[in-house]
C-alpha cells in the first residue's frame, strides 16, 4: 500500500470525464495495460511523449508502494503491418521484429522502465479467437460473409468511453482505420473482429474459416490474459480513445461479465511539429534515435515529460536546448547530495519534497513537479546548510520517479 510519504495517484479517468484516485481493484499488483506500436517504422517522438508519460505513472506507484504489473502489446499483425511489409517486399515478422527491437533500444536509452509483458499480437490468436466466440454467445458479434463483427448496435453504451457525439462517429473511425465497406457488415461503423486474409497475408484457422484478427480485439484479448478480467490502468495516445479502446472495452466487457473492466482509461495528448500532428502519413516524424545522437538521453527525457501528459505538445528543437540546461544543472546539484535521514529533512527541503508529490499525485502535474524540483536544485547549489539534504531529495525523486539518469547509469 502507498506510504504516508506519498500522496494516492489521481489521473483523469477518460470514460468519468474527471480525475480519480487509483485505486486498487483487488489483491494483486495495479495492473497497467498500455497501447504499444505497429513496428513498421523507428521510435518517433510521439511514441515516446506517451510511453514516458506512462512510464513517470509506473515509478511513481511503485515509489508510492505499490507492486505494478505492466503490458504492452505489439500489433505485429494488422492492416498497416501487412501494408507496408508489401511495399517493402519483407516478411511481415521480420519487418516487425526488425522495428520493434529498434523501438526497445531507444526507449532503454531515454531509462524506460520496459513492461512485464511484451505482448506479440501474432502469439495471442487463439485467446482472439475463444474471446469473439464468447462475443458471438452473447449476441454481441455477428458473421458476415466471411468476416466477424462487432455490433455497435447491440453493445452498452458505445460511444460513453470517448464521448464523441454520434453524427461525428462514423467520419472520426474511417479516419483511424475503419473499413466502412467490408462486406457482410450491418453497420458501416462495426469494427471487424475477424477477417478472411489476402492470399499473401498471414492465416490461422478459426470456426469462422482461416483469417486472421482484427485490430481493436487483439488488445482485447492480450489486456484480459495477462492482467485478468478487471485492472487499473489502460492507456495510450488520446488518438486511441475512438474507436480502438471504445470498442476494446465494449468486448472486453461483453466476453468477461465485469463492468468496468478497467478503472483509469488514461489518455495522453498529441505531439505536433510545424503546426501539424506528427504522424507517417505526412512524413513529419521527428525520431528519438537523431535527437539522442545530438543530445544526452536526459535531456530528450526531460523536454518531452516536462510538459503536461494530457495536453498537445508543439515540439521545437528548443525544447530540448532548455532541458538540456536544466538536465546539467540539476546534474551538478544532484553531486552534492549528503548523506540524510529521510525522516528528518530541513523544513524547507521537507516542503519541496512535499510540493514535488502533491504535484505528481495531482493527474501527473509533472511541469509543477519540476519547478519544485528545480527550487531544490538552487538550494542544494548554495553553499548552505541544506545544500546536501536538498540534493538528496532532488536526486532520489527525479531518479526515482522522473526517470533522470543526473551522471548515473540507470
Amino acid at each position: 500500500m502507498p506510504t504516508p510519504a506519498a500522496p494516492v495517484l489521481r489521473l483523469r479517468d477518460t470514460r468519468r470525464a474527471a480525475i480519480h484516485p487509483v485505486e486498487p481493484l483487488g489483491a494483486g499488483p495495479i495492473g497497467l495495460y498500455v497501447c504499444g506500436i505497429t513496428p513498421y517504422d523507428t521510435t518517433h517522438l510521439g511514441h515516446a511523449f506517451t510511453y514516458l508519460a506512462f512510464d513517470v505513472i509506473h515509478r511513481y506507484l511503485e515509489y508510492a508502494g505499490h507492486d505494478v504489473r505492466y503490458v504492452q502489446n505489439l500489433t505485429d499483425v494488422d492492416d498497416d503491418m501487412l501494408a507496408r511489409a508489401r511495399d517493402v517486399k519483407e516478411d511481415y515478422l521480420a519487418l516487425g521484429t526488425r522495428h520493434a527491437d529498434r523501438f526497445l533500444a531507444d526507449m532503454a536509452a531515454l531509462n524506460w522502465l520496459p513492461p512485464d509483458v511484451y505482448a506479440r499480437a501474432t502469439e495471442h490468436v487463439p485467446q482472439v479467437v475463444a474471446m469473439i466466440e464468447r462475443l458471438e454467445a452473447a449476441g454481441l458479434a455477428y458473421r458476415g460473409d466471411g468476416h466477424v463483427y462487432l455490433s455497435t448496435i447491440a453493445s452498452p453504451d458505445w460511444g460513453s468511453l470517448s464521448h464523441v457525439s454520434p453524427p461525428d462517429q462514423l467520419a472520426l473511425a474511417n479516419e483511424r482505420g475503419n473499413r466502412p465497406d467490408l462486406p457482410g457488415k450491418r453497420d458501416p461503423l462495426d469494427p471487424v473482429l475477424w477477417q478472411r486474409s489476402l492470399a499473401d497475408e498471414p492465416a490461422w484457422p478459426s470456426p469462422w474459416g482461416s483469417g486472421r484478427p482484427g485490430w481493436h480485439i487483439e488488445c482485447s484479448a492480450m489486456s484480459v490474459t495477462h492482467l485478468g478480467p478487471r485492472f487499473e490502468i489502460h492507456g495510450g495516445g488520446e488518438d486511441l480513445a475512438f474507436p480502438h479502446h471504445e470498442a476494446e472495452r465494449i468486448q472486453s466487457e461483453g466476453a468477461t461479465g465485469e463492468r468496468p473492466v478497467v478503472g483509469h482509461w488514461v489518455h495522453t495528448g498529441m505531439v505536433r511539429y510545424d503546426a501539424n500532428k506528427m504522424s507517417k502519413s505526412l512524413g513529419n516524424l521527428v525520431m528519438v534515435a537523431d535527437l539522442l545522437d545530438r543530445w544526452p538521453a536526459d535531456a530528450v527525457r526531460l523536454a518531452l515529460i516536462r510538459h503536461s501528459y494530457r495536453a498537445e505538445l508543439a515540439w521545437t528543437d528548443g525544447l530540448v536546448v532548455d532541458a538540456a540546461e536544466v538536465a546539467a544543472r540539476w546534474t551538478t546539484a544532484a553531486a552534492r547530495a549528503g548523506a540524510v535521514e529521510p525522516d528528518s529533512l530541513p523544513d524547507e527541503v521537507a516542503a519541496g519534497r512535499a510540493v514535488v508529490l502533491d504535484s505528481l499525485a495531482d493527474d501527473l502535474d509533472t511541469p509543477g513537479a519540476i519547478a519544485a524540483l528545480d527550487v531544490l536544485a538552487g538550494l542544494a547549489l548554495e553553499p548552505a546548510d541544506v545544500a546536501a539534504a536538498a540534493g538528496w531529495v532532488l536526486r532520489d525523486l527525479a531518479t526515482r520517479i522522473l526517470g533522470l539518469r543526473l551522471g548515473g547509469t540507470r
